[in-house]
């Protein structure tokens, strides 16, 4: 997987859009919407990409690690992010390069579905365990189509999590044309 991104994002800098989509640009802001006002003493985001929700996350948080498994991506948000001196752009695959926690929010957008299921798992029981610390926020946010590469749906995501022994859902977010919010909390 991360040799396919790194690919991607060697061909077009930002193969998403991200910066420049109307959907992703909505996508973003009930995203920041969901995580909050902070201020967050410790924040991670997952899947960061090219740290264009990294960038406009990072006023709100006191230390900021936007990790990605393609280093072109990473490069991109380490530039990003070069104004927020409290924010770092790291390359790590998952969930090999999970970081140790606790975190006070992590952000997993589009990036849970990609992970095989031995990763899927471990993943979830990092978020579950020393990523989050206790009443801290995990915001999940997915694509509701589909493609070859993702190894489950947005609605199979969120239905993990929200088995997830240690999790509880604060809110699934309303309906909305695209994507599939999720808004977790770590119990206390």
């Amino acid at each position: 997987m991360t040799a396919a991104f790194e690919e991607r994002y060697r061909e077009d800098p930002d193969p998403w859009r991200t910066a420049t989509d109307p959907y992703e640009s909505e996508k973003r802001a009930r995203t920041l919407e969901a995580c909050g006002p902070g201020p967050f003493a410790s924040a991670c985001d997952l899947g960061a990409g090219t740290g264009v929700l990294a960038a406009e996350l990072a006023p709100r948080c006191e230390r900021l690690l936007a990790l990605d498994g393609a280093p072109t991506a990473v490069a991109e948000a380490a530039r990003r992010l070069r104004p927020f001196p409290h924010a770092e752009a790291r390359t790590a695959a998952l969930p090999a390069g999970l970081p140790a926690g606790p975190f006070d929010l992590v952000v997993a957008s589009e990036i849970l579905y990609y992970l095989d299921d031995d990763a899927f798992h471990t993943t979830l029981g990092w978020l579950a365990g020393a990523a989050l610390a206790p009443g801290a926020r995990l915001v999940a946010v997915h694509w509701l189509g589909s493609a070859p590469d993702l190894c489950r749906s947005a609605a199979d995501v969120g239905a993990a999590l929200a088995a997830t022994a240690g999790l509880h859902v604060l809110d699934r977010g309303a309906p909305t044309e695209g994507f599939r919010l999720d808004v977790l909390e770590r119990d206390a």
